[in-house]
């Protein structure tokens, strides 16, 4: 699948901004799930300070604000080619040492829940095991029925990594709307990447863009996790949608969980109000 894809966000201050320091990861990369053709990165009203690859891998770029203007414009547009794969990565490469992801992170701590599932995963194959995984987290009650979730941990750190502070700024999950039943996506796949490491597998998180349906016009920023398979290397699990990603994902970043794998983030200092829109569109 051919698409072209442009992911606009938009910061505006009601007053001249103090400073300001901006993460922005929104360049994909080509791989063994699709092919990146033409692709830019815009920012208007900051300064690009550096650019580099972080350890994972993810394509970063350093913006800084200070003063007026009042409006932050970051854009990312091009072309990528998507292939159906069936989730399969290929094998480990990059800075970060394979047994980095094996590694509990503040959002992927396993409680009792986690560990109630992995103990209910069953032997055989591991890439058996891992499917059935994710099939149980699909069976998992919904929240808005009023039922309590296998596990809350994953979900509390971020309710307190959201409130992190007025100085904190980043894309909400809502503005990129990652919501589906049974938790946010977020909470899903940080949820799976701390069972499977239970389960004795390297896990990360990945955050790009989904087509529900094979309509693009439907397009929105997703999550999933991926975990590393003895044989076949890293394998795409997407428990909002119980399946592997096919030609309808777009991978853009990866990390041990969603903070590192932020589109956009970073720091402001002072007391401007901030209001933050982002849009997305893909076309076939």
């Amino acid at each position: 699948m051919r698409l072209k894809i442009t992911h606009r966000t938009e910061y505006r201050y009601d007053r001249p901004i103090a400073y300001a320091l901006q993460r922005v990861r929104l360049l994909p990369r080509s791989g063994a799930t699709q092919k990146v053709g033409s692709w830019s990165v815009t920012i208007e009203g900051a300064h690009e300070q550096v650019r580099f690859t972080d350890h994972f891998g993810n394509e970063t770029r350093l913006i800084s604000v200070e003063g007026a203007p009042r409006v932050i414009g970051i854009e990312a547009t091009g072309e990528v080619e998507t292939y159906n794969k069936a989730g399969v990565i290929g094998l480990h490469h990059g800075f970060a040492p394979l047994w980095l992801f094996m590694r509990e992170t503040e959002l992927t701590m396993p409680g009792d829940g986690a560990m109630a599932l992995a103990a209910a995963v069953g032997e055989g194959a591991d890439i058996a095991r891992l499917h059935e995984l994710m099939a149980l987290m699909g069976e998992a009650p919904d929240p808005a029925d009023g039922e309590t979730p296998a596990d809350a941990d994953a979900v509390q750190a971020l309710v307190q990594a959201s409130g992190a502070g007025q100085s904190q700024t980043q894309e909400s999950s809502a503005a990129q709307g990652e919501v589906r039943t049974g938790g946010t996506i977020r909470d899903q796949a940080e949820m799976f990447i701390a069972v499977a490491r239970l389960l004795g597998f390297p896990a990360r998180y990945v955050s790009g863009y989904l087509i529900p349906d094979g309509a693009a016009e439907k397009a929105a920023s997703h999550a999933w996790a991926e975990a590393h398979v003895e044989g076949l290397g890293w394998v795409g699990f997407d428990v909002a949608n119980l399946m592997s990603p096919d030609e309808t994902y777009v991978r853009v970043t990866t990390g041990r969980d969603h903070r590192d794998a932020m589109a956009v983030s970073g720091i402001r200092l002072g007391q401007a109000e901030e209001r933050l829109a982002v849009s997305i569109s893909l076309e076939q």
